[in-house]
């Protein structure tokens, strides 16, 4: 169990820092104190493992419709969830947490590619020869 408890924590603080530079970015986004960061990023985390995949398969024609860009509004949703449930964080609206959705997962995913990296041991290999299956 402690085995994931680091890359957890890291995943959290790379949210927490892409939240707090989308809210110096976003003039639409205020965090109105540390605590309401850390919470936020956490139940954002939380939003994105439970909530989010349920959205996907209940509006999947939809997606699949849209060529997948629905999936941007479902990001948006999710920032405007948590705004309503933490008491310390405001989004101005739809737009804004579009927008920051978009600049929150891409900073997310390159700190995460610079921090994170990859694991060389789950790194897989094409069969050199023989039946490839």
């Amino acid at each position: 169990m402690l085995h994931n408890l680091a890359p957890f924590l890291l995943h959290w603080g790379i949210t927490a820092l892409s939240l707090w530079v989308a809210s110096h970015i976003f003039k639409g986004i205020r965090f109105t104190d540390t605590g309401s960061l850390i919470v936020s990023a956490l139940l954002l985390g939380f939003a994105n493992a439970i909530v989010k995949p349920l959205l996907i398969v209940l509006t999947l024609p939809l997606t699949l419709l849209t060529f997948g860009l629905f999936l941007l509004v479902i990001n948006a949703l999710m920032i405007m969830l948590v705004s309503s449930l933490v008491r310390g964080f405001t989004v101005s609206g739809f737009w804004t947490a579009f927008f920051a959705s978009i600049f929150i997962a891409v900073l997310s995913f390159v700190l995460g590619s610079f921090v994170i990296g990859g694991d060389p041991v789950l790194i897989n290999e094409m069969p050199r020869s023989g039946l490839w299956l």
